[in-house]
């Protein structure tokens, strides 16, 4: 493997965030300094990621998988941090999900032992390179949705050596979803196709909730793909051991009701959600929709994404401008959230009814109640919505506790 040379990172002038005018400095260093947030070792606006709710958030899906007989393969495309692929598999993940070829190829780099890739390999180079993979221990599975899936493959190993074959879950989709076989007859078509085609192997079927906004659509959804799940086993399609995947991070309650449970006689049912948001989860979109509001054991998740930003401008009553923009904060599923203030002095002061308006490349408008003081120079504490669309702007994440003491640094690799 590669983990150990790819994860040895310096911090320098390029690492957006950070103050390093100077010699460049280990992360690992940086981190055992004890930097304090608000100490200089970084600038505006910063990305910070809390450690314990991390820690909270990780353990807590942990649990809900645990309870409801699930295997956890959270999607790493959320995140694309390998140390917290690391946290996510000691915490009991049985695989890593991923949505590309070169996700794919991240994840094997970095030693994850299992991957799911929520999508259809198409390119015969990464196909050759996954089956020689598989030759030399590594698991995964990808995701067909259609014949000429399956035949991809099969083509693009015709004239490969090597013994394994790629396995593949068959995925049932919804009008007007962004994958899967609109019918459970388009699905028993691409399975028959899977289970004939050489160098295919066919291990169950897949999913994803994600798209639709209504519990009873969900419900009436995730049902069909158990009935194609029932068809495809009446048909003998199916082996002994049958694994059935769904779940983003908005429905996993209505996925534990309609797809857990010991339902597939005659074969071993594996089900395994893939929810990846909730591991930093937000303070917008999925603040919102979080199904631990609709769960009754009590559960809840943690916001863990903070961007810090200063107030650069108060240009006219009731308008502040601050320094961050698209550049730096998530907007496709809603606006920055504005926290807290932190003055000069130190002291936070709450924020009053602050919102966010509107954002340009490196500037947020933020509307200002007239019984809030905000004055150039006051930092604000801003929570992100949709985090799968923060991390892909900083290369390098501090880690801080609740002290605010940097005690990591996160790197993607997106």
């Amino acid at each position: 493997m590669l983990h150990d040379r790819l994860d040895e990172h310096v911090l320098d002038w390029r690492a957006k965030g950070f103050w390093q005018p100077g010699p460049p400095v280990s992360d690992t260093d940086f981190a055992a300094a004890g930097h304090h947030l608000f100490g200089g070792a970084v600038t505006w606006p910063v990305l910070v990621a809390r450690e314990s709710a991390l820690t909270h958030n990780i353990a807590t899906m942990a649990a809900f998988c645990s309870r409801h007989g699930f295997s956890f393969a959270p999607h790493g495309k959320t995140t694309m941090v390998p140390s917290l692929f690391d946290a996510q598999l000691a915490a009991g993940a049985w695989a890593i999900t991923v949505a590309t070829a070169n996700q794919l190829l991240v994840a094997r780099a970095f030693g994850v032992p299992r991957a799911l890739v929520a999508n259809q390999m198409l390119d015969p180079v990464p196909l050759r390179w996954l089956a020689s993979e598989l030759d030399q221990g590594f698991q995964a599975l990808i995701f067909v949705d259609s014949v000429a899936g399956v035949e991809a493959i099969s083509e693009a190993l015709k004239d490969q050596p090597g013994r394994s074959s790629i396995p593949v879950l068959v995925e049932l989709g919804h009008p007007g979803g962004r994958t899967g076989g609109r019918t459970v007859e388009q699905l028993v078509q691409v399975a028959e196709a899977a289970a004939a085609a050489p160098r295919v192997r066919l291990d169950g079927v897949t999913a994803y909730e994600g798209g639709l906004s209504a519990a009873d659509a969900v419900a009436t959804y995730l049902d069909q793909a158990r009935t194609a799940v029932l068809e495809l086993a009446h048909r003998g399609l199916l082996g002994p051991e049958v694994i059935v995947s769904a779940g983003g991070s908005a429905w996993f309650d209505v996925v534990a009701d309609r797809l857990g449970g010991d339902w597939l006689p005659g074969h071993q049912l594996r089900v395994v959600l893939r929810s990846g948001a909730y591991i930093t989860h937000d303070h917008g979109f999925y603040a919102d929709r979080t199904p631990f509001d609709r769960l009754p054991e009590g559960d809840s998740l943690e916001g863990a994404l903070e961007l810090w930003a200063q107030v650069t401008s108060t240009p006219e009553p009731g308008l502040a401008i601050v320094g961050m923009g698209k550049r730096d904060a998530p907007y496709d599923e809603g606006l920055p959230v504005p926290l807290r203030i932190r003055r000069a002095s130190g002291a936070l002061d709450p924020v009053g009814g602050m919102r966010v308006t509107r954002l340009n490349d490196h500037h947020t408008f933020l509307e200002v109640p007239s019984d809030v003081e905000l004055g150039t120079g006051d930092l604000i504490c801003f929570g992100i919505s949709h985090p799968c669309t923060a991390f892909d702007k900083w290369r390098s994440i501090p880690v801080v506790d609740d002290n605010q003491i940097i005690v990591d640094v996160l790197h993607t690799y997106f």
